[in-house]
């Protein structure tokens, strides 16, 4: 099946520029592409590094996930890439593409500070996201930017919020 990711929104480059953006994310992604993969094996292969970019993949929506028994275990998750090609509208302002680069493209360091900034403002329960931007005094734009950044939160119509924990990789037990 054919599936195509249209990109109608400047914040939703950072996870495209980001899932590229080391040697490991490019290997993982192209391996993912070719076939069904469970994260031991994304490890195995590639180490701790591969088995983020795994996570890092599926919060970012551009990778499946399907429960595959080997050798009559149980079952395991398995990735494979959801799309097949991207279509990017490329016509956007300069200043909201200029917020966008320089999320996708800051240090780690410096991304870090700003990604706790926003985590204290948003606690655990959520907030609005007009009242985060304000807050941090930073364009909606780049408050988007940053949070498609993060695998810690995610946004949730007008609120962020924090990621639930959806990293267990063995399928839960039936209780029968």
């Amino acid at each position: 099946m054919n599936r195509i990711k249209v990109i109608n929104e400047p914040s939703e480059l950072v996870p495209m520029l980001r899932s590229v953006d080391s040697p490991v994310k490019r290997d993982v992604l192209k391996e993912v592409t070719l076939e069904w993969r469970t994260a031991d094996e994304i490890e195995e292969k590639f180490g701790p590094e591969g088995r983020e970019a795994i996570v890092f993949f599926e919060k970012m929506k551009l990778v499946e996930t399907r429960w595959l028994s080997k050798d009559g275990g149980y079952p395991t998750k398995s990735y494979h890439t959801y799309y097949t090609s991207f279509s990017i509208n490329a016509q956007w302002p300069v200043y909201e593409i200029s917020d966008v680069l320089t999320a996708a493209m800051m240090s780690e360091e410096e991304y870090s500070v700003l990604e706790e900034k926003i985590l204290a403002e948003v606690g655990k329960t959520g907030r609005f996201s007009g009242d985060v931007a304000e807050a941090l005094g930073l364009t909606s734009t780049m408050l988007k930017s940053l949070v498609r950044r993060s695998v810690k939160m995610d946004y949730r119509g007008h609120r962020i919020e924090l990621m639930k924990e959806e990293r267990r990789e063995r399928c839960p037990r039936s209780s029968s």
